[in-house]
């Protein structure tokens, strides 16, 4: 996995052992741009050799920001296209690990997919008009897809609908990944599927052969990628469909987001209840899939928060350019975080800018983030720069993801001076005295991309920061670093 990784990191900045790379966009790009701070770029040191780049103390962060396509909208997107009658062409996807791993599997499933030779964030999808059935009713059909929770929990629940026998599967943290909850949803429907009985996680054995519908009462406490999954799948059913959820459901704007691209793709969701509690959702047999035509994949608003968050801690102003007052994402919520710490914050339809006066002392803040899970690891490295401890509360699902992001988190923050308490679902970051955070500090990065975009923050406080493996932003943000830097003094 170093061995590979290393040589990503190679691949992506262009650079030798012991090299650097200035971080310099180029005007073809489609996945971002920049101001003209660009031309007084960071450089930031790479060791390739170690697999570790330093990211060099930033005073400020200034400029516009044009956010990669997000992750979660471009494999939703790309699954309901599949599912769709007609054909769809999805613009603005997000080039990324999760992505690639998407497209693999519908290849796989030889769901015509045809790229867009002249812009590599476009594709066209045919459409199925229906459920994904094996182009191999004899053999099983074996989809990889790494360590992409985005494409692994839709594609079980897809494919439970059609006719075939499949096994999904991935790296090995993608094995400790659970998706009980999603599975016992599926069988309630009269699935054939199975996981791994003992740890509730894949590999995922299913041996589909149409389902008729009928009710589902399932865990929201996990994550809302079960739910969200089991809503996308239903339409292929060819009775009514009736989800509940028996507890409470975190995470409630990624089920929003999923309800309002289904409706762009010809289905409509009935919700009886209120989404902060136990909702139920109705499908009726009715309801089928047909192409939009076209679909614009969204800014990623998670992707957002780091720019944000750093001109936050900076004083400087940054615009983000993708999402705004009009985005479907919940994740638009960490500006008004900021807000809350003591930054200011515009809003437009399609974009954010957060700046602060340099006379207001970020101020520490007791938050509950359930619903910006994602973003809500920026918020930590936030804190590092705040009057007062800062709580982020409502976050158990951060143990459930591509690493165990709670102990990681509170591990690097430890390691750069911060004091952290680490509860259940909670954890309590006490800034370093000062707000000062230590030099030169390794920050390990877990094969975590948030982990790595997160920590890169730290440089902020006048300091180096060495992130280990830092191709591990492939998963979702390959020219993080690049960007980072272009807006960096």
């Amino acid at each position: 996995m170093r061995i590979a990784l290393a040589a990503t990191a190679s691949l992506l900045y262009n650079i030798s052992p012991a090299a650097s790379f200035t971080a310099v966009r180029t005007p073809t790009t489609h996945q971002h741009s920049s101001s003209p701070s660009a031309l007084h770029a960071k450089t930031f040191a790479v060791d390739t050799a170690k697999n570790q780049l330093t990211v060099t103390p930033i005073s400020t962060l200034s400029g516009t920001v044009t956010l990669p396509g997000s992750k979660s909208l471009s494999n939703r997107c790309l699954l309901l296209a599949a599912l769709s009658s007609g054909k769809t062409r999805v613009e603005n996807l997000l080039e990324s690990d999760d992505i690639r791993y998407m497209l693999e599997a519908l290849d796989t499933l030889q769901v015509p997919v045809e790229r867009d030779v002249t812009d590599k964030t476009a594709v066209t999808v045919t459409g199925q008009a229906g459920p994904i059935d094996s182009p191999t009713p004899d053999e099983t059909v074996e989809l990889f897809l790494g360590n992409a929770g985005t494409a692994m929990r839709p594609l079980a629940a897809a494919l439970c609908m059609g006719r075939g026998s499949f096994v999904l599967d991935g790296v090995p943290r993608m094995r400790e990944r659970p998706i009980a909850d999603l599975i016992d949803g599926l069988k309630q429907l009269g699935a054939k599927v199975s996981c791994v009985e003992e740890t509730g996680c894949p590999p995922v054995t299913i041996r589909a052969d149409g389902l008729e519908g009928g009710k589902a009462s399932i865990s929201g406490k996990m994550s809302s990628q079960f739910l969200s999954s089991l809503l996308m799948a239903s339409p292929l059913c060819e009775g009514d469909v009736t989800i509940s959820i028996k507890d409470e459901l975190i995470s409630a704007p990624y089920v929003s987001l999923t309800i309002g691209l289904m409706k762009k793709f010809g289905v409509s969701v009935q919700i009886e209840g209120d989404m902060d509690g136990t909702p139920s959702f109705l499908i009726g047999s009715d309801e089928k899939y047909t192409s939009p035509g076209s679909i614009l994949v969204e800014g990623d608003a998670s992707s957002a928060s780091y720019f944000l968050a750093g001109a936050a801690i900076t004083g400087g102003t940054v615009t983000v350019r993708g999402c705004g007052s009009d985005s479907v994402q919940g994740d638009v919520a960490f500006a008004n975080v900021m807000e809350q710490m003591g930054a200011t914050v515009t809003w437009a339809p399609e974009s954010i800018t957060v700046t602060r006066d340099p006379s207001v002392r970020l101020k520490g803040v007791d938050v509950d983030c359930g619903k910006i899970p994602d973003a809500a690891m920026t918020l930590a490295v936030a804190a590092l720069f705040a009057e007062g401890p800062t709580t982020i509360r409502n976050v158990y699902s951060w143990r459930l993801k591509e690493t165990e992001r709670m102990k990681a988190i509170v591990a690097e923050c430890t390691k750069l001076g911060a004091t952290v308490e680490e509860f259940e679902d909670y954890c309590i970051i006490h800034p370093p005295e000062g707000n000062k955070v230590k030099d030169n500090v390794v920050i390990e990065t877990y094969d975590d991309h948030r982990m790595a975009m997160t920590f890169a923050l730290a440089a902020c406080g006048g300091v180096n920061v060495i992130i280990e493996d830092p191709g591990c932003t492939a998963k979702t943000f390959p020219t993080y670093f690049e960007m980072l830097g272009s807006i960096a003094s």
